[in-house]
C-alpha cells in the first residue's frame, strides 16, 4: 500500500512539475547570421507545400480537403510556401519570429465547434507515418492566432504569416507585442499553452531554397527553414 501511494504521489508530482514548471522553460537560442528564415517553433515538420490561392493542398480524410485559406483564415492573392510544425507537449512552446521586421497585424480566430485534440498528428509523428496530417481535423476547426510580419529577404520586401493553432486542451494563445512593433529574427513573440501547431506562410519566390522536409526536427529561432 505504501509503495502504491508513493508511486501515485511521484506521478502526480512529475505531472505538476511538467505542467507548471518545465512546460514554461524558455532556453536561450543562438540565432544564425544572414538572411535565412528560421523556424518559429520547436517540433516536427509535418508538411512543406507550394500552393496557389484556392488550391487544395492536402486531403485530411476522405472527402475533406484543406486549402491555405482554411489555415490562415483569410484570402491570399499570390503563390505561397507553407511549412507546418507540430509541437508535442514535450517541446518548448515559446514561438519566435522567423524574420526581422515589423508586426503588421495580429488576428485571433475562435474555434468552430471547440478545439480538437491533435492526437492523430502526435501519434503519426511518433510512429513516423506519413502523411503526418492525415485525419488531423484540428487544421480546419481549432482556434488560432495569425501574426503577419513584414521584413526583407535577399533584398526583397516580404510579408509572412505565423499561424499559432491551439490544441484540444489549450489554455490560451499569447501575443507579447502589439501591431507596429519592430521585432528581431529569433525573438520570442508569443506562445501556445499545451500541445499545438505552428504554420509559417511565405511568399513563393524563385530565390528561396527550402532546407527542411516532413519528419525533420526543428528548433525555434535556430533551425533555418529557408535560405
Amino acid at each position: 500500500m505504501i509503495v502504491v501511494v508513493a508511486l501515485v504521489a511521484a506521478a502526480a508530482a512529475s505531472f505538476l512539475f511538467w505542467r507548471y514548471v518545465w512546460f514554461f522553460r524558455n532556453p536561450d537560442r543562438i540565432v544564425p547570421p544572414g538572411e535565412g528564415i528560421v523556424s518559429p517553433a520547436d517540433g516536427t515538420v509535418v508538411y512543406v507545400k507550394y500552393v496557389s490561392p484556392g488550391e487544395e493542398i492536402m486531403v485530411i480524410k476522405q472527402g475533406i480537403v484543406a486549402k491555405i485559406e482554411d489555415i490562415v483564415k483569410s484570402e491570399l492573392s499570390s503563390p505561397k510556401l507553407l511549412i507546418g510544425t507540430f509541437m508535442s507537449p514535450f517541446d518548448v512552446h515559446y514561438n519566435r519570429s522567423p524574420i526581422q521586421g515589423r508586426i503588421q497585424a495580429i488576428n485571433h480566430y475562435p474555434s468552430h465547434g471547440g478545439n480538437l485534440a491533435m492526437s492523430w498528428m502526435h501519434l503519426r509523428t511518433l510512429l513516423r507515418l506519413e502523411p503526418y496530417y492525415k485525419s488531423s481535423m484540428h487544421l480546419l476547426q481549432n482556434e488560432r492566432t495569425v501574426t503577419r510580419i513584414a521584413g526583407r529577404f535577399h533584398g526583397e520586401e516580404i510579408s509572412c504569416y505565423v499561424v499559432q493553432i491551439g490544441g484540444g486542451h489549450v489554455n490560451g494563445i499569447d501575443s507579447y507585442f502589439p501591431v507596429g512593433t519592430h521585432i528581431r529574427k529569433g525573438e520570442v513573440f508569443g506562445m501556445i499553452r499545451v500541445g499545438s501547431q505552428v504554420d509559417l506562410i511565405l511568399p513563393r519566390l524563385p530565390n528561396m531554397h527550402v532546407k527542411v522536409r516532413p519528419g525533420d526536427t526543428v528548433r525555434a529561432g535556430e533551425s533555418i527553414l529557408v535560405e
